[in-house]
């Protein structure tokens, strides 16, 4: 029987994903659309075991706040042990960043490298993009 044959390893729950690390500023500028961008998204698929890597795109119109991005970095490797599949951690990220803003409009986006020559690609978007 081959060594990786049944290997499974541990990751941990959705219950250490670290929202409360996520700080925001005020904003009172212009209506501006706002994306942050990182090819640095992993989490752990919960029925494989193995590591999903992706990019993660997060796009915005502020209503009141804006994200601080040193602790959204922080936000986003919390995710690293995490099991949780593809489409509930776009989801996951997604609820967190619109609970915490209430922006405008939201879109987050996962791009997934291919696994078992498989692209993903995840996407939740609200409210209008249109400038009125």
């Amino acid at each position: 029987m081959p060594k990786a044959e049944g290997k499974h390893f541990h990751f941990e729950s959705e219950s250490t994903i670290q929202t409360h690390i996520l700080e925001r500023f005020s904003y009172k500028g212009e209506r501006q659309v706002i994306v942050y961008e990182t090819p640095e998204f992993s989490c752990v698929c919960p029925f494989s075991g193995l590591p999903d890597y992706g990019k993660l795109l997060i796009e915005y119109i502020p209503n009141q706040y804006c994200i601080e991005l040193k602790s959204l970095k922080y936000y986003i490797v919390s995710f690293r042990l995490v099991g949780i599949y593809q489409e509930a951690a776009t989801n996951r990220v997604f609820q967190d960043v619109h609970r915490f803003l209430k922006p405008r409009y939201l879109k987050v986006k996962t791009i997934y490298n291919p696994r078992g020559g498989i692209h993903a690609t995840c996407e939740i978007e609200k409210g209008a993009i249109a400038v009125p």
